[in-house]
């Protein structure tokens, strides 16, 4: 069975670029960071090994966050753009090595946000790329800012979805609410093992809420880890909103399901994904890893063992995937 997958990761240095968040990889950086480090720059033999042994047949990779390299958003004005289109055209490189093996989402300054359209639309037309992804918020703000329509309007008129990934909280956020313990367990609660996740929910709600959905009524977002945690929180969401969005031209629920899709990637049990399945249907899920942070093997364990038909299963190992990013099969 052909199998995609939409959530992995790479990180590309670029020599002469000095990552303003230190030195790659810290000593103490929690196993789960640690451990994919190796992995992260490895587009080549061993990725692809690991991916034969699981049967997956294509990762659509993105950019890694800034404890391998930095971020576009970490720099500023032409510094910020220009460090986007190294970052893209050193991707494209790697990617063309195996165009049957991997694609690729681009990475943006998308605190700039007209040039990150020109940068989003250069990268689709000239290279292939299959979108954009978003980490977290963007200097603090959410992508409802009016200020990132240019984004928005270039990715719906390019008809290529918006990968929202969770990144980092800002520091007030993770000081007020994630602070108190060691360092590491400070770091886990504001990212991997709770925080970032339901920022990623809220992102997703203040697109739909403040209208953004609507404006744009044929741009797709994608969000990872079987939802982060939004399938458990629509109905409660569009019951309590509702007599406060009669604004929208549909109902909360669905405005997202019309236009976002989740992908499994990092989640590997039943419940979290029954759970999306009721909430978005089939046609909206899609499988993923979240390699290397993830295991290939545990992921395709899980998918093996999901109790779905014949047909729906291919949705989401790869049909789905292969209809919104235009994938060769």
């Amino acid at each position: 069975m052909r199998i995609v997958t939409l959530e992995e990761h790479f990180s590309l240095l670029i020599p002469g670029v000095q990552n303003p968040a230190g030195p790659p990889i810290a000593g103490n950086a929690p196993a789960v960071v640690a451990d994919a480090a190796d992995k992260m720059t490895d587009i080549g033999a061993g990725r692809l090994a690991d991916m034969d042994r699981n049967g997956i047949t294509v990762q659509v990779l993105s950019k890694a966050g800034i404890h391998i390299t930095p971020s576009a958003d970490q720099f500023e004005g032409k510094e910020a753009i220009a460090f986007a289109q190294k970052f893209n055209d050193g991707f494209a490189k790697k990617i063309a090595e195996r165009p049957d093996r991997f694609a690729a989402f681009a990475h943006l300054a998308a605190s700039i946000p007209e040039a990150a359209a020109d940068e989003l639309e250069r990268t689709v037309t000239q290279y292939g790329f299959k979108g954009a992804l978003i980490s977290g918020t963007i200097g603090g703000a959410f992508l409802d800012d009016p200020k990132f329509a240019p984004l928005l309007a270039r990715a719906e008129q390019l008809d290529v979805p918006i990968y929202i990934h969770p990144g980092m909280p800002p520091a007030d956020i993770r000081k007020a609410y994630y602070e108190g313990f060691s360092k590491n367990i400070n770091f886990g609660l504001a990212t991997f093992a709770w925080g970032w996740h339901y920022e990623v929910a809220l992102h997703v709600m203040r697109l739909a809420v403040s209208g953004a959905m609507d404006k744009y009524p044929k741009l797709n977002f994608i969000i990872g880890h079987m939802g982060e945690g939004l399938p458990a929180m629509l109905a409660r969401c569009e019951h309590q909103f509702r007599n406060e969005l009669s604004f929208l031209s549909r109902p909360l629920a669905k405005t997202i399901t019309d236009q976002v899709y989740i992908t499994s990637a990092g989640f590997f049990t039943n419940p979290p994904f029954v759970a999306a399945l009721e909430t978005f249907g089939i046609d909206r899920l899609m499988f993923s890893v979240d390699y290397p942070y993830a295991s290939n093997a545990d992921g395709r364990a899980f998918l093996d063992k999901l109790p779905l038909s014949p047909a729906d299963l291919a949705k989401f190992a790869h049909g789905n995937a292969d209809r919104l990013l235009k994938l060769n099969a």
